[in-house]
């Protein structure tokens, strides 16, 4: 098949008449909009393969933003969010196959990196708190945007970074996951199963591998090494520390170019890949808590920056951005799509972390020098990921709806907690089913990210604590958690952890000082190595307080403040179990009430039969069986954890109980009774909040007012409310004259015409005198005739009674006679049950 770009293959017809960029760039958009998207990827690789760099460079920034889209999110691109094997198969492998590591994109990346080509990137699209420090000429620690920062000649606006090609195409691959996060989607999308979500695995796998090493790039020219973008020395920058080289500048520093190790290379474009997703994807906070988690000298710094600006440009350039960085606020709220990024993030991390073998003890391995491959893994999660992620979970703990939707945070956390999960050496169940017993290898780990185990689970004790844990979903999220920490001896290793933390307080020499309280997290890994800190409570300390700062205030995880809401949580599941018990009894009593027998029942319906029971009604008694089993399994697991005894539990549940009524059903919240009807009191108030007693949710109104029910005719409803309504004023006072006599006729009358149950109702409902007042006049209802169920039973019987021979009139007064006597029965056993009425 002939390229459309044939006529430029010849080496002389290229050399002689090479298009101009601009010509090249227009034919690849119009083929944008007259060919196929197969045959475009197509023709783009055969472009990428035989035009040299120099035409390429042109069209680079365009096809960036023609895959990725814009970074405004105007300009969806590719859509690779929405692009299923399922739904798509032909255009989603193409894109997979394009977009690989190995693929026609990447190619064009190495070949534009060789010729050290650069692209703007504007700080505007970076994360709010990045952006507004570098607009404050604050440097962030993070070695990505060193030397990268470039101003316009006038200065103060259209800030941007100097990016190299994979660097350029990286920054934008990743910040279309936050861009298009508003975009609604057309159809339903599995996360898992999108092409993004897909790349995103293979970029990990390829750039950092569990096994083996980097492939190099395929091109002999190993030009890969970032030159620094030069900037105005005009532009005083304060950083977030020291300037950190790199691990690529520590080995290739004083090397010519051409005789780079082929290591430092892998290495860069690793450390390069983690740098950009952990920026995009994990820095979106408030600007106070990015503030926060500086130290004290770097606080210092940034002060005697704004000093000497104040200085030079007579206070107001430096007032105003004073006040910009803080008034600024982010208003970010990832997806869920987002954070299950993160987590596939999170489990590869660990993955490739615990692939990392161990260091021989033999004399002569004291001679060998670690590969920059192994030392990576060794410090990936601590340096890079640790502190972003802790604040990012912190947010969605706090933000995050009070909803199922949590549990894809919610696993993203347990994922993080559990990084022996993800050990080459995987712990088998053994034949009982019985989880294996976390490894005390794994106690270094626990003691260096000890806030995500204590200062998060107190988060979600406070989430659980607010939800109804009578729904499935949120009971499997309480049982989910309550099983990772009840793994056989974590609860110990977490306890020895806050030990060694509350340990007496080491005196830190002065030069030391900031070693404790801020180490260097956001910088390349090899920059300003420390020496290592053998003191194991040092190190626990040092992690707190790089978090939270030294005024943090520590709440134990295993103390009696924490262990109080554990009891509270543990009431509230007992609580939910006697609820989704009393559910699942009144969906069986109202199944068998549906019987065919009740068919023949004449009276009007229940009027609250519609709007009884919760979610569970809906989804059956598997559920409910389900959300019984996770919460008996989550008390039990926070048992274990607590070391809670049974005493403590009947205790809870016994005054729990003291709540109830001799019936089993719940009282009714404190209240006093005005000429209004009911009102709260404050302690009312508080037993509805906490969920310790509610009024029952049922119509209260007037029942022929009551909505249309599905099983009634709407035609025939109406008709009847007009004449019921016509004989009601028609005969108002006759009928008050006849309830109100004594006798046989006055308890008839009374009898058909009140409804003593629903007005005993309205008196222990918030429902005021006028409304009550209207309920207790004497009236006539024939809304009973509109139901199906009515008109099907009268329809059976007058078709049995013409079996035997039995007209419609005869039929229909026999029917009246026995509706009489029945009648008669009712009004005499009624008025004898009824209490003496002064």
């Amino acid at each position: 098949m002939t390229s459309p770009f044939g006529r430029y293959r010849n080496a002389e017809a290229a050399s002689a008449h090479l298009p101009p960029p601009s010509y090249l760039l227009a034919g690849l958009k119009a083929d944008c909009l007259n060919k196929p998207f197969a045959q475009r990827c197509h023709d783009l690789a055969i472009v990428i393969e035989e035009f040299p760099a120099k035409e390429l460079h042109a069209i680079f920034p365009w096809l960036v933003e023609n895959i990725f889209g814009s970074l405004d999110g105007i300009i969806l691109g590719w859509n690779l969010r929405c692009l299923q094997g399922r739904t798509n198969p032909t255009e989603y492998n193409i894109a997979l196959d394009f977009l690989d590591p190995g693929g026609p994109m990447m190619k064009l990346v190495y070949k534009l990196q060789a010729e050290e080509y650069r692209y703007d990137f504007p700080v505007s699209y970076l994360p709010g708190p990045v952006k507004v420090s570098i607009q404050e000429r604050i440097l962030p620690e993070c070695s990505l945007y060193h030397n990268k920062v470039q101003f316009p000649s006038s200065g103060g606006l259209g800030l941007n970074l100097v990016l190299n090609p994979f660097e350029y195409c990286m920054f934008h691959f990743a910040i279309s996951l936050i861009t298009q996060r508003n975009i609604p989607m057309t159809c339903h999308v599995s996360t898992s199963n999108s092409a993004y979500f897909v790349l995103v695995d293979r970029y990990l796998k390829w750039f950092l591998p569990t096994e083996g090493s980097v492939l190099p790039p395929p091109s002999s020219d190993p030009g890969g090494v970032p030159s620094p973008a030069p900037r105005s020395p005009a532009m005083p920058f304060t950083s977030y520390g020291m300037h950190p080289t790199s691990l690529l500048k520590r080995h290739v520093a004083h090397q010519p170019s051409v005789n780079a190790d082929p290591a430092s290379q892998e290495i860069w474009r690793s450390e390069t890949l983690l740098q950009i997703f952990v920026e995009m994807w994990l820095h979106h906070y408030s600007l106070d808590m990015y503030q926060k988690m500086q130290s004290p000298h770097i606080k210092l710094e940034v002060l005697h920056y704004r000093l000497s600006m104040s200085s030079i440009h007579h206070s107001s350039p430096a007032q105003s951005s004073y006040q910009a960085l803080h008034t600024y606020q982010e208003l970010f709220k990832p997806t869920e799509e987002h954070v299950l990024v993160i987590r596939l993030l999170v489990k590869h991390l660990h993955a490739f972390s615990n692939s990392l073998k161990p260091e021989p003890v033999s004399p002569s391995a004291h001679s060998h020098t670690a590969s920059p491959l192994a030392e990576f893994k060794r410090i990936v999660i601590p340096r890079f990921v640790q502190q972003k992620l802790y604040v990012f979970l912190q947010h969605c703990f706090g933000h995050w709806p009070l909803d199922a939707s949590f549990r894809a945070v919610l696993e993203m956390w347990l994922s993080y907690l559990q990084p022996w999960r993800y050990a080459p050496e995987k712990p088998l169940l053994s034949a009982e089913s019985q989880p294996r017993s976390v490894s005390e290898k794994w106690a270094p780990f626990i003691q260096e990210n000890l806030l995500m185990y204590t200062k998060l689970f107190v988060g979600f004790l406070n989430r659980a604590l607010r939800t109804d844990l009578v729904s499935p979903k949120n009971a499997l999220m309480v049982f989910r958690v309550a099983k990772v920490f009840a793994q056989p001896n974590l609860a110990e290793m977490i306890q020895k952890g806050e030990q060694l933390f509350l340990e007496t307080e080491l005196v830190v020499p002065p030069r030391q000082h900031r070693l404790f309280v801020s180490p260097p997290f956001g910088g390349s890994f090899l920059s300003s190595r420390t020496p290592a800190i053998t003191d194991v409570s040092f190190k626990v300390k040092s992690h707190v307080y790089s978090l939270e700062g030294q005024d943090f205030q520590y709440k134990q995880m295993f103390g009696p403040e924490v262990r109080n809401l554990v009891l509270r949580l543990a009431q509230l599941i007992g609580q939910a179990q006697q609820t989704a018990k009393s559910i699942s009894d009144h969906s069986t009593e109202a199944t068998a009430s549906q019987s065919f027998f009740s068919w023949f029942r004449f009276g009007p319906s229940d009027l609250n039969g519609s709007y009884t029971g919760n979610d569970l009604d809906e989804i059956g008694q598997d559920s409910i069986k389900k959300t019984d089993e996770y919460l008996e399994k989550a008390l039990e697991y926070l048992c274990q954890i607590f070391r809670l005894n049974e005493a403590q539990l009947s205790q809870l549940m016994l005054n729990w109980g003291a709540a109830q009524d001799e019936n089993g059903k719940k009282q009714l919240p404190d209240c006093i009774e005005s000429e209004d009807g009911l009102i709260l009191t404050p302690l009312g108030r508080y037993q509805i909040i906490n969920g310790l007693r509610r009024f029952p949710v049922e119509y209260q109104g007037d029942p022929e007012l009551q909505p249309i029910r599905s099983y009634e005719n709407t035609a025939l409803v109406r008709l009847l409310f007009q004449l019921s309504s016509a004989i009601n004023r028609r005969f108002a006072g006759s009928m008050e004259t006849l309830c109100t006599k004594e006798g046989f006729l006055g308890s008839f009358c009374r009898y058909h015409l009140c409804n003593p149950s629903l007005v005993d109702k309205a008196r222990h409902s918030p429902l005021s005198k006028q409304n009550l007042g209207q309920i207790q006049q004497p009236r006539v209802s024939l809304r009973f005739l509109a139901s199906y169920r009515t008109l099907l039973s009268l329809l059976l019987m007058y078709f049995i009674a013409s079996w035997f021979c039995i007209g419609p009139v005869t039929c229909t007064f026999l029917l009246f006679i026995g509706y009489l006597f029945y009648a008669v029965l009712m009004t005499f056993f009624s008025e004898k049950r009824k209490p003496h009425q002064s």
